[in-house]
């Protein structure tokens, strides 16, 4: 004990391991965090990329470099290795904002690597020559070795680290920023400086979808999805998937999605992959599955969704300090306010320097001062210094610097031939040049905020076009993996024994339940009035002791409120009441025993069944027969009876013991219509009151969906479809409806048409794929349209109105339609029609006007110009 002990004290020369370990890895740690891994807050960079830039400064000459000359230039200043120079300079190169590059840089895409160094080549971008260096205000220290001078942060007039974002990983500590949009971060910084509220969030090279309502501005504790960009191809039969999550490769998703399909997760037949410069990642399906459900699979089962927890960390005084993602813009934004406040200083400065010599200049030569140097020769030369001094007395105060000795002697260093062609009236404009521009830079001091909103609109203006966002900002649904996964086993369950599960071998008593798959929960309903819900198994008893007899096996949804259980039984012994009742499940506790009865001994469920839509069956009830018993049978429907929770007792049927129940009559369901909403936001149906409602639905109801591509389809109201990302209108379908098109031909004419919608599970075309592109629509039955025509079409009227029910008659949706004019028009106007349109035959009226299309929202309602050419 006492030996150990002493190992850890200093003996002598000796330091302790405690020591050794406690001093070296603070060291090491300090270096990893500070000199490697994670980006100071005033430039953005790294260390190894800003010597990489400061490299590339010090040779620029405009031309393209060779990738390993430039790691040889940067290692003069970076003591860490060429292989890691050569990475952080790719890595510069693929953010496509400072580094213009030259070959095979790899592919964000795919993940293939860049090409060796020595055949890659790069150079500075514009945007970099322009607001990256100034070595008027830039700070320097002595590189490693103490031969070179390296700048302790480039003076980067824009919030480069959040356009760009980091990853890092430093001892303990790791620092994930992620990439926004160039455009967006200067309109921000703009609002910043004009003390207005602001959003930023991420925007990906790769583009996708994010869904950014827990992001928390990138604080601790902040989650950001993720999703790829895909849509169904009913031509090829195929799932195509368009853009991906950020730093997801094709060869990682492809694989994700593989091995989802190995383990029964999704079904698909195959995989291509068809990128190059976009992506294009082919998923076919096998006849008969589902691709909205395969759809949402996707995004619950493969890499196609991810999370990201941004750990947005940065060096400020020489310490990591963990800020949100607007801290740093701010940071960013005034810092760039006060690089240019220090550069106007020094322009000031040296325009006051300019002016002052070329005042001097003037003087000198306008009043022949340095004549004292040709007539006076008898004096010393000192003397003559002394006379010129004493020359300029009269002017001193004019000038706003002292004029001293050593002025005096570089104007008598001019040689003789300056002296001849010295031009005064030219000295005289540059000096009142100098004054305006002296006056133009006090007055950017004086006005430094609107000086620095002017610098980010001109960077904006002039960098900014083709750097809109491409990550598409939604709210994505929730994914429950369990009502989405492929059901590709079977449910073999022994009523007799109470076993359950995929893996049950078929013998003599196992029938089969339903289908499910491995990551379901089943519900078990007993002879003795329990039921209870579990995790499926390979194999299981579901049973209990006292009771294995089961009733009821199937998958079991949460919140389901369209399934209703009809339940007859009996309370106690023979004896007992014969009670019955109707309920749902829709929440309970996994693995928990639950009574359906009152508890009472010896009670036994005599009938049970489940209904999906909540269906009431008639039925007929036998007494056992005994003296002086009336009525031997008697028939009860259900649908008199009210759906409860199962907590309920239910009630009396009968005070007479029953010996058997027979159906009499399937019944039909007796739930109400569900009210659907469409939520824009995700592209969703929903019964949560989430968007636009769209009425009730029920039986065969459906919905119409209409597409900008001149495209339309109708589906089934499951809340598990899925709608095009160019969707301009979905509501309820309406077999008498008519539909009304405004279109553009290739001819470059307005054209008319009308027709009714007849139902179509695939997407239907309502153009001639001739080039004619969709402009409006109206679902009014009595349309009417205003037409208002360009003041140099040569139309003699300015604007006329189309009562469109006249002008062209409901035919067939090939029909061409009817062309409105050949004069050039600058908008057309849906207006208000004169009659209401008539009621639909067996529909409900919505909250909704019939009317009240997504023309509303794009600027088509009554009294709104809409440009059409």
């Amino acid at each position: 004990m006492e030996e150990n002990e002493n190992l850890n004290t200093e003996q002598g020369s000796t330091m302790s391991l405690n020591g050794m370990f406690k001093d070296y890895w603070i060291d090491y740690a300090s270096d990893v965090i500070l000199d490697r891994s994670v980006p100071d807050i005033d430039d953005g960079l790294k260390p190894v990329q800003r010597r990489i830039l400061h490299a590339m400064n010090e040779t620029d000459d405009g031309r393209f470099t060779k990738v390993a000359n430039i790691v040889g230039n940067t290692m003069q200043y970076h003591p860490h290795g060429d292989a890691s120079i050569k990475d952080a300079l790719v890595n510069l190169g693929q953010k496509d904002l400072l580094i213009d590059c030259q070959g095979n840089w790899g592919n964000i895409l795919t993940g293939d690597d860049a090409a060796a160094g020595r055949y890659i080549e790069a150079r500075l971008s514009k945007f970099a020559k322009e607001v990256v260096f100034n070595p008027k205000t830039t700070q320097w220290k002595p590189s490693y070795d103490g031969r070179k001078q390296e700048p302790v942060s480039l003076p980067i007039k824009f919030p480069l680290l959040l356009a760009q974002g980091t990853k890092g990983i430093a001892v303990t500590l790791t620092s994930v920023i992620l990439p926004y949009n160039f455009c967006e971060l200067l309109e921000s910084s703009i609002k910043i400086l004009k003390e207005e509220d602001f959003e930023i969030f991420p925007d990906f090279p790769t583009g996708g979808l994010i869904d950014v309502s827990r992001y928390n501005d990138a604080a601790l504790g902040g989650r950001l999805r993720i999703r790829a960009k895909m849509h169904y191809d009913e031509k090829r039969k195929a799932i195509v998937i368009t853009e991906l999550p950020y730093t997801v490769t094709t060869d990682v998703l492809i694989d994700s999605i593989l091995k989802a399909n190995e383990k029964g997760k999704i079904k698909i037949k195959k995989v291509d992959d068809n990128t190059a410069a976009e992506v294009e990642i082919v998923v076919y399906l096998p006849s008969g599955v589902s691709p909205d459900q395969t759809i949402d699979a996707l995004y619950a089962f493969t890499s196609c969704q991810i999370s990201f927890s941004p750990q947005t960390c940065v060096i400020v005084d020489d310490k990591p300090v963990f800020m949100t993602a607007s801290d740093i813009l701010r940071h960013n934004t005034f810092r760039t306010r006060d690089l240019l406040r220090q550069e106007l200083e020094i322009q000031l400065a040296e325009l006051e320097d300019r002016w002052h010599w070329v005042s001097l200049e003037k003087i000198f030569f306008e009043e022949r001062i340095y004549k004292i140097m040709e007539n006076d020769r008898s004096k010393t030369w000192d003397d003559q210094v002394s006379q010129m001094e004493r020359a300029f007395d009269p002017f001193r105060q004019h000038f706003k610097k002292e004029i001293t000795r050593d002025d005096v002697l570089k104007l008598c260093e001019k040689p003789v031939r300056k002296i001849s062609k010295f031009d005064i009236k030219k000295a005289m404009e540059e000096i009142a040049s100098i004054e305006m521009t002296i006056d133009e830079v006090r007055n950017h001091l004086a006005h430094l905020t609107d000086y620095a909103i002017r610098y980010f609109q001109g960077i904006l203006k002039k960098f900014g076009p083709g750097r809109e966002r491409k990550t598409e900002i939604r709210s994505f649904e929730d994914i429950e993996s369990t009502t989405v996964a492929l059901a590709n086993e079977k449910l073999y369950v022994n009523y007799t024994t109470g076993f359950a599960g995929w893996g049950l071998k078929r013998e003599e008593g196992v029938e089969v339940a339903c289908e499910c798959s491995k990551m379901d929960d089943i519900i078990v309903f007993r002879r003795d009035g329990t039921f209870m819900v579990t995790k499926v198994q390979e194999k299981g008893f579901v049973g209990t002791k006292d009771c294995p007899d089961l009733l009821f096996v199937s998958v079991f949804r949460k919140r389901d409120e369209r399934t209703v259980y009809n339940m007859i039984y009996r309370d106690g012994g023979p004896d007992g009441y014969v009670m019955v009742k109707r309920f749902n499940v829709t929440s309970i506790t996994r693995d928990k025993d639950y009574l359906l009865t009152k508890g009472t001994k010896n009670s036994k469920v005599l009938y049970f069944t489940a209904n999906p839509n909540g269906e009431a069956e008639v039925i007929t009830v036998h007494h056992v027969s005994k003296p002086k018993l009336k009525k031997t049978s008697f028939d009860f429907d259900f649908k008199t009876l009210a759906i409860k929770g199962r907590q309920s007792m239910g009630n009396i049927l009968t005070r007479n013991a029953v010996r058997s129940i027979n159906l009499k009559d399937e019944g039909v369901s007796t739930l109400s219509a569900r009210k659907i909403w469409f939520d824009e936001s995700v592209k969703r149906l929903n019964i949560n009151e989430a968007g636009r409602y769209l009425g009730e639905f029920k039986g065969n109801d459906k919905i119409i969906a209409l597409m900008q591509s001149a495209l339309y389809r109708t589906t089934n109201f499951d809340l598990a479809n899925h709608y095009d990302d160019d969707l301009v209108e979905l509501r309820k379908f309406n077999p008498q409806a008519i539909l009304t098109i405004l279109y553009k031909s290739s001819d470059g004419y307005p054209y008319l048409k009308r027709f009714v919608p007849e139902p179509a599970d695939r997407k239907t075309p309502m153009l001639d794929d001739d080039g004619s592109s969709l402009v409006s629509f109206s679902f009014d039955h009595y349309p009417r349209l205003e037409v208002v025509y360009n003041p140099d079409s040569g139309k003699k009227i300015s604007s006329e109105i189309i009562d469109v029910e006249e002008f062209i008659g409901v035919k067939s949706i090939k029909a061409k339609g009817k062309r409105i004019t050949t004069f050039a028009v600058d908008a057309f106007n849906w207006l208000s029609p004169l009659k209401p349109d008539p009621s639909p035959v067996g529909d409900e009226p919505s909250d909704a006007s019939p009317s009240d299309t997504i023309d509303d929202r794009l600027g088509y309602a009554e009294g709104t110009q809409t440009q059409l050419f």
